[in-house]
């Protein structure tokens, strides 16, 4: 791959997350911060809140859970066409608690052409696992947005000449 077509790989992936979390409000609500994306990958951070708690106060599971969905949805998509989550699971080693600064670091066990499969881990800023979490993915090949000027759709492999 030539340095025009990483480039161009990795400006897809950047648009294409900054357009999920600006129509994802839920994602907004949890207080996510993109740290990085990049084809196949993403890693994001969000701070556990008092109401995020369960009856033991400890962060409740499906938190956790939709956090790492989130940084399988935004590493899914990065190539830029439409991909869904279709089955996911999640063990919690370590609970989170209010204050805690969750990372989330999605990256592709075997990301096919169709069908991925991806790993994320959850961690606390004190670096302990609170997560591991396993989705699979189905990439519908639909592409996130019309053609840009130069004709290039995203997800196109190199870009229009």
């Amino acid at each position: 791959m030539t340095d025009d077509e990483r480039t161009h790989v990795q400006a897809v992936a950047e648009r294409v997350v900054a357009g999920m979390m600006a129509a994802d409000a839920f994602s907004r609500w949890l207080g996510i911060e993109v740290l990085a994306v990049a084809p196949h990958r993403a890693t994001i951070r969000m701070t556990v809140r008092e109401e995020m708690t369960n009856g033991f106060g400890v962060c409740h599971g499906g938190v956790t859970f939709a956090f790492a969905d989130s940084a399988l949805a935004f590493a899914s998509n990065t190539r830029g066409t439409v991909a869904m989550s279709i089955e996911n699971a999640i063990g919690y080693p370590a609970p989170a608690r209010p204050g805690d600064v969750l990372t989330a670091v999605a990256e592709p066990d075997t990301p096919g052409r169709r069908i991925g499969f991806y790993r994320v881990t959850v961690t606390t800023q004190r670096g302990d696992a609170v997560g591991h979490f396993r989705g699979t993915v189905y990439d519908t090949g639909r592409p996130h947005a019309a053609p840009d000027a130069t004709g290039a759709r995203d997800g196109d492999a190199t870009p229009s000449s």
